[in-house]
This record gives C-alpha cells, structure tokens and sequence, in this order.
C-alpha cells in the first residue's frame, strides 16, 4: 500500500463538515456546465466513487492474476488508452520492416509452438518505436526503444510486443496511466517534447522508487542506442512455455543482434536530432535498401516452473527484475532477419496492431501484474485507434492461418460473410461450422493450473526490493558506461526546476551506491546524502556493451573527404572492400558534382556544409589533397574525435587532419601509405569496435571524473 500521509504533507482539505452518505467534502462547488468536475480533495473514480489505492489492482492473493471485477484498473487503463486519437498514446514514432524467422530447433524441447520447430521458416513484421515522442518528434532523443515483432504463425499470429530494455519502471499495470503522464510533456505547455528530463518524470520516479533499476538502465547508453540493427531486445515479462509432453517451464526473452550493441553518445544523439530527426529510420531503410538485412537471434533462458515461480531468489514476476545471464544461460533458438522495407508507412508500419494476447499454443503469460494489465490494454487501445473491432482485416495484421471467428459487423467490416447461423452450436451452417478444435488439432488449451487468494489490493514481499539489481546493473557497468550514467543523471536532473525533487532523487541513487550519488550531486551543487547500500551485488558482465572484440560491420557507413587531385584509384579499392563487408562508402567533396583526377572521376555524395559526423562510423582522408582545409571539415574532425569514432588518412592525407587540428598519434587515429588489405582490415575492426574508448580515458587523463570502484 502507499505510504500514509504526513500531515505536513498531504493536500489542503475543505473545511466543510465531515462526509456522510448525504454530504461529501469538497473543495469547489461541482459546476457540470462549466466542465468544473475536478473538484473533490479525495481520489475518485469517475463516477465519483472514492478510492482507498491506486497503486495495485485486485487479484487473487498478492502473487494472483489481476481480476476483471478491478473496475478502478478497468477506467483507468481504459481512459488512457482512448487519451489520443488516432495516434498511439505511446510508441507513436515508429519504423518497421518485414522479414523472417527461421528456427533452429532447438526450443521443441521446451514448447510444442510450431513456428520454433526445428528449420520452421515464419514471415514477421517488426515495429521499433520510441516511447514517449509524438509521430513527429525526433529518432534519437533518450527513451525505451519498442521492440514488437508480429509472426504470422501457421497457427495463428503470434505477437512479442517487448522492448530494448529489459525490466521496466512499475510493477504493475494499474500504475502505467501514471508513469506516461509523468514522462510526457507537461499539459500545460506540451513540453518538453519526447524526453524525461523535467521534474515530472523525476518526481514519479523519485517517489516510485521500484522504478530505480529502469532508470539505470534509461540514464545508461541503452537510452541512446546507434541504430535499429545495434539494439537489444527483450521480452521483459516472464512467459510459460508447455511443449508437447505437457510440461511447462519459465522462459525471459531476448533479443540479440547479431552486429552487437552499440549506442550514441549524449552529443551526437542531440546534434542527430536537430540534423537529422529520422536518423535511425533512416539506417534502418537505407541499410535493407543497401543488401545489409537486420539480424537478430532470438534467445530463451528457461527456468523451473517452480510453484514459487521464483529462480535463485529472483521473482519472475516483478517486471522490474533481470535474471543475469551468468545465473541462466541464453538459448538462442532461431534468427530474424530483417530485408524488406514497408511499400507504404501508413497501410503497414501506423496500422499495425500489436497485442500481448496474441498467442499460439505452448506459449502462454503469467501473472506478472504488468502484463496482466497489458492483456486488457492493447487490444482496447486498438479499438479507438483504429476505428473499430475489424482491425484484423486490415492486411498487415491478417494472419496467414485460415479463420473462422464467427464474428460479424461492426465499424469498418470488409468481409461479406454467408450463412445465417453465426453462433454455436448450430444446425444450419452445413456441418455446423465452424467445429471447436480438439486438443490434438492445435487448439489452444490454457495449462491448468490452480488459482486462489484472497481479494486484495497488495504487492508480494519480494516486490519490495527496489535496489540491488539496481546496484547490480551499476557494478556492472564500465568506467566509460559509468560516466555516461553520471552524466545523464545530471543533465536531466538539471532540468528540474525543483530541488526537492532533486535532493529526494539523490537519496534513491545514495541506495544504489555511494560514489554514483556522490558524482550526481557534486555534478548539481548538492550534497550527497548517506544511503543503504547492497554490499553483495556480483557484477553481470553480459550487461555491459562496450566490445571487446570486433563484431560484424555491414550496414555501416565509412566517409572518404577528397577533392580534385584525390587518389580516385585508393578510393574505389577502398570502395570494394568496403562493399564488401556490407558497409557503404559515401564520399565527401568541399562542393556537390565530380571530383576528377586526370581522366577519372568520382561523384560526391555529401559536401562539407550537409555532413556531420553522426553519419558516419569512420571518417579516412584520401591522399593527394593535403593543403585541403575548410571550416565545417575541422568542425566534422572534432565532433569524430570527441566522439571516439575511427578516424584515418592515407598517404599525405594526413596533413589534413593536422591541420584540423587532430592529434595523429592519438589512439584510433588510422594512417597508412596507401590503402592495403592490412589497411582495410585494421579500419574493419576499428569500426567493429564501433568506438575508439581508450581515446576517451587520453582525453580524461589526470580528470578526477569517475567514482572509485
């Protein structure tokens, strides 16, 4: 239950006698003609019904599902699906892309759901999105990422609607109304747009301390991640899974791209936004377009289905916790690959309606009361946002399995149905079609299980630890992760305007560990409070990002700066090894047209005034121009060294890079005679590291900047 009240604290009531059931307190004379409904002291519902706790919904037992007879869950998640319209009310930017699944096999131990069989081929549709953004906010602002991908299954379509992080900020669903109208633009201004740093998301967060451990991960470079193709997915719920012998075992999914996971950082994702607001849907099509598919793999770490439903103490249905992958291996079962683009965005990449309800059988939910919420949701929101019931007409969300549903009517219906006996059973449609399926022709039986509990508003004890996976996911981290995360905490927490709020979000971080608070608050000009630390979190390594090894680069984009007189014969051999690996070379000129040497020529692709360096991985100058200087071309260095980007020169290519005032003996700063596959390959696994890191801790060194660890 929420905390009760201080009195110093708790809002200013009517002096009016106490409530009876003839005379209630209220602040305002209710006025229905001048819409003046907002007036009790007291949380209503809105029919005026007072409410003892909107924090938890109603289930059986503190561990039951949610139950329909919650009528304060049912208003409130219904309003707030109708808020807008037509546009989603969350993830309403968006970018998509077909493709397939293709299973590997091994998961029919652990479900009998067709589309995991071994070499099972599944056409999907995936939707990325941002969260809190309208449709015409920008790519890269710090956010969750969606992560919904539709399978049209031979038995039916089956939907994983997850997202980029693995745990999110509430633990139950009756809360989510709260924490989107806390992140979205405050209602009087509209703003700020698309971004949490503004005292009301902050002080949600602040006050909801389970949201801790997601606010971790948000404030991290997983808020700001490079691209579609370099971005985790995750399932965040736990699911059940029944194979073919009928039994079940617990499941968490992922998502693992196979580029590896990588991420903006803080500077380029703002410049990326005034720039270019469509940067990742850009990449996104621009890569397909280029030959360089989207590939993930799916992975499952299976768990016990224990009658606890926890593993090695960990609650597998609080949303707001990970299982580490060092406790429980990720399986990967199956590849996604991502290499057509949608014909039209509205038809395809707006109408597509997901829904956590769409399962096939041996996959089934729990009674994570997140997802118990999300059940009723996504399909009510559809049903405004999409005009009516018949939004599975509409060919995106068809499903490619045959149907029957005996449903009729209703808005927007394109289906002309025959017969007179839409109802069973019946003794007028032929054989009395259609026939409910038998267990053994892949009807979908939910496992039984028992349910049972007393009526209650109420989280189980264990939902109660809202720190150690957030000290977890902060031993984890490297120096340079650690930085960022110290820095996005300051920065967002730098634009509230209250400092309570601040001073009250110092005391969550004081829980998570000391020397993290102690950076934010200096980095505020406040002091640190003293916290109750975990002294026993083992770092997860698997929640790092920072490479080690260099992963593949197709999709990736190389710039080449040359003008008249550049060595046009190094640039085409770099072309075609570029090309090679997937990647695309874009070559940039001082002006737009050709570029010539003798009798050769090269067309540019940008000029020095349209580039910036988030567009590209690496940046090399070409030899054979080495007086060529430019404003903007300095300005594009800079911004790639302070980036960590790769950058290199051939032959006297370097004297422009001196000349911009770039130190050549820098760390990933690439020089070479001229271009040689020892070349090309060293610039290959430069760019597969995606950052040159050590650069950065050049540039810090002798800086008191990180915690002590």
């Amino acid at each position: 239950m929420p905390p009760k009240r201080k009195a110093s604290s708790a809002p200013r009531r009517s002096t009016a006698a106490p409530a009876t059931p003839a005379k209630r307190p209220e602040e305002h004379p209710v006025d229905v003609a001048e819409g003046r409904l907002q007036t009790s002291s007291l949380l209503t519902t809105a029919q005026g019904v007072r409410l003892p706790d909107t924090d938890h919904s109603l289930k059986a037992g503190p561990r039951g599902p949610s139950l329909m007879d919650d009528f304060h869950l049912r208003e409130k998640i219904t309003h707030f699906d109708h808020e807008r319209i037509p546009e989603r009310v969350v993830h309403a930017r968006g970018a998509a892309a077909h493709g397939t699944f293709t299973a590997y096999g091994n998961a029919g131990s652990a479900t009998k759901a067709g589309f995991l069989q071994r070499g099972r081929e599944t056409p999907v549709f995936v939707r990325f999105s941002t969260v809190l953004g309208s449709r015409g906010s920008a790519d890269t602002v710090r956010d969750v990422r969606g992560f919904a991908v539709k399978f049209y299954t031979d038995e039916g379509n089956f939907d994983l609607v997850g997202n980029n992080m693995p745990v999110f900020f509430i633990q139950d669903g009756i809360k989510f109304p709260d924490i989107i109208h806390a992140g979205k633009p405050h209602p009087d201004r509209e703003i700020p747009q698309a971004q949490t740093a503004h005292d009301t998301f902050w002080d949600f967060v602040s006050l909801h301390t389970e949201a801790t451990h997601h606010v971790m991960w948000a404030m991290s470079d997983r808020g700001i991640p490079r691209s579609f193709r370099t971005m985790e997915g995750f399932g965040v719920h736990t699911f059940r899974l029944l194979n073919a012998k009928g039994e079940t075992c617990l499941v968490k999914v992922h998502w693992k791209p196979v580029a590896g996971i990588h991420s903006l950082v803080w500077e380029e994702a703002q410049l990326a936004a005034g720039t270019d607001p469509d940067f990742h849907r850009r990449d996104l099509a621009d890569g397909i377009e280029a030959g360089a598919p989207l590939e993930f793999e799916l992975g499952l770490q299976i768990m016990p289905d224990s009658a606890d439903q926890t593993f090695e103490g960990i609650d597998l249905l609080d949303p707001t916790k990970i299982v580490p992958e060092e406790l429980c291996e990720v399986q990967l079962v199956g590849k996604l690959t991502l290499d057509r683009n949608p014909t039209n965005y509205f038809a395809e990449t707006e109408q597509v309606a997901f829904h956590t309800g769409n399962l096939v059988p041996g996959i089934e939910v729990t009674d994570d009361p997140l997802m118990q919420a999300r059940l009723f949701s996504y399909l009510d929101t559809q049903l405004t946002r999409l005009g009516g019931p018949n939004f599975t007409q509409l060919p995106i969300n068809c499903p490619h399995a045959a149907v029957n549903d005996n449903l009729r009517d209703g808005m927007h219906q394109t289906a002309v149905h025959r017969g007179v006996a839409p109802y069973l059973p019946n003794s007028l449609g032929g054989e009395g079609e259609p026939v409910v399926a038998e267990p053994d022709e892949g009807a979908f039986v939910h496992v039984p299980r028992e349910v049972s509990g007393v009526k209650v508003r109420a989280n189980p004890v264990s939902f109660s630890d809202h720190f150690s996976q957030a000290t977890l996911f902060w031993a984890s981290m490297t120096d340079v992760e650690r930085l960022h995360i110290i820095e996005a905490f300051t920065f967002e927490l730098s634009k509230c305007y209250e400092q309570p709020i601040r001073e009250r979000m110092l005391g969550v971080l004081a829980n998570v560990d000391a020397g993290l608070c102690a950076a934010v608050a200096a980095g505020l000009g406040l002091p640190a409070p003293n916290g109750t630390l975990v002294t026993d979190a083992v770092p997860s390594p698997a929640l790092s990002q920072i490479a080690t090894t260099p992963g593949p680069i197709a999709g990736r984009v190389i710039g080449v700066v040359a003008a008249n007189g550049s060595d046009l014969a190094g640039i085409n051999k770099l072309r075609r090894a570029v090309e090679a690996q997937g990647a695309v070379l874009r070559l940039l000129a001082p002006s737009g047209g050709t570029i010539k040497r003798g009798r050769s020529t090269q067309t540019a692709d940008r000029t020095f005034l349209t580039s910036r360096s988030i567009e590209y991985d690496a940046v090399v100058v070409a030899a054979g121009t080495p007086s060529l200087t430019h404003p903007k071309l300095t300005v594009l260095f800079d911004e790639l060294f302070r980036h960590c980007k790769v950058i290199g020169a051939w032959g006297d290519g370097d004297q422009v890079l001196v000349a911009a005032g770039i130190d050549t003996k820098a760390p990933g700063i690439l020089l070479a005679e001229e271009v040689a596959k020892s070349y090309t390959t060293d610039l290959f696994a430069a760019v597969g590291l995606h950052r040159t890191w050590d650069r950065m801790e050049h540039q810090l060194a002798g800086r008191e900047v990180l915690p002590q660890r």
